[in-house]
């Protein structure tokens, strides 16, 4: 082979595998993407739960201080009366 066409057969082969090497790194690149983006929306749903627990909780609390106010303020009348 004259040495003009081994230099092409070497960079063509030279560039095929950086361009395979590529494809791979970029694949491993948006897979990696992808799981964390599961992994954010867990997050969140987890955070979603832990936010309507303490709004329930807080609910419950509201009601309570509500019937103790109430219960309180009826007892004040009833002592006035």
């Amino acid at each position: 082979m004259s040495r003009g066409s081994r230099l092409a057969l070497a960079v063509s082969a030279l560039l095929s595998a950086a361009i395979v090497a590529a494809v791979h790194i970029q694949q491993r690149r948006e897979l990696e993407r992808l799981r964390s983006g599961v992994v954010r929306d867990l997050e969140r749903q987890n955070q979603k739960k832990e936010n309507i627990r303490l709004l329930e909780e807080q609910i419950a609390l509201t009601k309570q201080l509500v019937e103790e106010r109430d219960k309180a303020l009826m007892e004040k009348r009833s002592q006035q009366s």
